[in-house]
């Protein structure tokens, strides 16, 4: 899904500029974003490799990961992806190219993690509720563990 947002990004923006094309200076901001949003997913997709767990969306989990980049986001893979994305976006340097990175996210936040929230949930319980509780979807500071004691 990545590639074909990368493609269609570049396809749409290229073919249907929109606002376009940008300067030069503002089109290579995308460079800082594309490399941070690979490097994002990348190290995120190691992480389920070093703890030896299943990567695939739709297998079932085996570990659930919560360090590195997963103390900060829930789902650092698809925001890596997505500023991969928003850096293609740059790149081509035209309104209409940031249809990929929207239409990507989107995927991702209303289909793909929901879909997995609830094979965590059946898979980790507890453990994944609160993890859910202190870690937010996208990207933020972890909240507190919260005391059941009053």
């Amino acid at each position: 899904m990545f590639l074909l947002c990368g493609l269609a990004s570049t396809a749409i923006g290229l073919l249907v500029p929109v606002a376009g094309p940008l300067g030069l200076v503002v089109r290579l901001v995308g460079i800082p974003f594309l490399v941070a949003g690979i490097a994002l997913a990348k190290r995120s997709a190691a992480l389920f490799e070093q703890s030896d767990t299943n990567i695939k969306t739709f297998d079932d989990p085996d570990v659930l990961v919560r360090t590195g980049p997963f103390r900060f986001s829930r789902n650092p893979m698809y925001l890596g992806f997505t500023l991969a994305l928003g850096g293609v976006a740059l790149l081509v340097g035209s309104l209409s190219a940031v249809i990929g990175p929207v239409f990507f996210w989107l995927l991702a936040d209303r289909w793909y993690v929901p879909f997995e929230e609830r094979r965590m949930t059946a898979r980790f319980g507890p453990a994944y509720q609160q993890y859910r509780i202190m870690v937010p979807r996208w990207v933020g500071r972890p909240r507190p563990m919260q005391s059941s004691v009053s």
